[in-house]
């Protein structure tokens, strides 16, 4: 038996089937493309984003080269590349060297050159640097050292440089030319000086000959004299500053000037009583001699007992006054020298105490002054405390020395 063929659907419902498939394909092609275009935005974001940081980092301020000599009070070039770039946001005025990592503050540039990426600077200290500079220069190993360079912002970060590392620029600490003529002009002085005080009484006790005993007083002025004049010269190679002596150094010279003179007025007033007694014996040996006659015979053969015994008298006295100035020529000998910390140290007693103490106190604070130099580039201040012991131990050097005289 047949079985017949279901109805055909009409046509409306077949036109919105169609309709309703042409849609999801075009909301899948949609979302495809959707998909394809992240995809592609992904590729170009990675591929493109490096571009700008690679852009900033060619474009940052590099120090490339130094022109001049790299000393104090010496001018240089800097060469600086992308300065002009950097200069849009930053001020090129602003900025200082940069030595070893640390900025020198006060040195801005004296000319700009944007165009070819040029700074000259000035290098000068000032109180706002001098502790920088301080650390530089201070306790140096020899005439230049080896330091990085570079250039920034006062208050910000050094410039990338290519001046580090292995080819890190020489930093000039002392000039070979200066330093050359004051070292010669130092060792002539201390040359001259040693030999007059070998052969003259430059630092030794007045009196004839150049065999006398070295004098403490001229000697402790002669070693701060010395410690100032060589400190000054060094402090003046380093840092060209001249006005460098404290008050309180010319009190501590005062006080050595101020010994030694008390010395020389205290051995040139009071003379030894040695020498008293032998003046008062001349004078009275002139006194006698008239009475006296030719090889031994009176003046007056006519003369009373009375005469002739006074006459006798005088004779005898004018013998014994001759043996009294033998014996005071053989009892003082000629001071001679016995070295010189024999001298400085002891007297015709022995070696004394007060001696001592301003001898030592002489040699540490030398010491200690020489040190504050080496390392800080500058002469110490001297405290007021310092200079009342300075001057308490040179007073009891000379009150002792009043006794001695009398």
């Amino acid at each position: 038996m047949h079985t017949p063929d279901p109805p055909s659907p009409p046509p409306a419902d077949a036109a919105e089937r169609a309709r309703a498939y042409r849609q999801h394909c075009i909301a899948a092609l949609l979302r495809g493309l959707a998909v394809l275009v992240a995809i592609l935005l992904s590729l170009l974001l990675a591929l493109f984003a490096p571009a700008p940081a690679a852009h900033a980092a060619d474009a940052a301020p590099r120090v490339t080269a130094l022109h001049g000599h790299l000393e104090l009070d010496y001018t240089l070039t800097v060469e600086v590349a992308n300065l002009a770039h950097w200069a849009m946001e930053g001020d090129p005025k602003q900025l200082v060297p940069f030595i070893d990592g640390r900025a020198i503050t006060g040195n801005t540039p004296e000319a700009i050159d944007l165009v070819h990426g040029r700074l000259l600077f000035h290098l000068r200290i000032n109180e706002d640097n001098r502790a920088v500079w301080t650390d530089l220069l201070g306790a140096p190993e020899g005439l230049q050292r080896r330091v990085t360079f570079s250039v920034g912002p006062a208050d910000g970060a050094p410039f990338d440089t290519v001046l580090t590392g292995g080819q890190r620029v020489l930093l000039t600490v002392i000039s070979p030319v200066y330093g050359g003529i004051a070292l010669a002009l130092v060792v002539v002085t201390l040359a001259v000086f040693v030999q007059l005080a070998r052969t003259t009484s430059i630092i030794r006790k007045p009196g004839p000959g150049a065999t006398q005993p070295y004098d403490l007083g001229r000697f402790q002025m002669a070693v701060w004299f010395f410690l100032i004049y060589l400190s000054y010269t060094a402090i003046w190679l380093v840092t060209d500053a001249t006005d460098t002596i404290h008050p309180s150094l010319l009190a501590l010279l005062g006080i050595s000037a101020g010994t030694a003179l008390s010395e020389a007025v205290i051995d040139a007033g009071a003379a030894p009583a040695q020498d008293a007694r032998e003046g008062g014996l001349l004078a009275e040996r002139e006194q006698l001699v008239p009475q006296l006659g030719a090889r031994g015979r009176w003046q007056d053969p006519d003369a009373d007992a009375d005469a002739r015994g006074r006459q006798q008298a005088a004779r005898q006295r004018v013998a014994q006054i001759d043996q009294q100035l033998r014996t005071l020529q053989q009892q003082a000998p000629e001071a001679v020298s016995q070295g010189l910390l024999h001298d400085l140290l002891s007297d015709a007693q022995g070696y004394r105490f007060d001696r001592f103490q301003i001898f030592a106190f002489t040699l540490i604070l030398g010491v200690i002054f020489l040190s504050d130099v080496y390392n800080n580039l500058s002469m110490p201040e001297l405290s007021p405390t310092l200079l009342g012991l300075m001057g308490l131990s040179s007073g009891t050097y000379i009150g002792f020395k009043l006794p001695d005289r009398r």
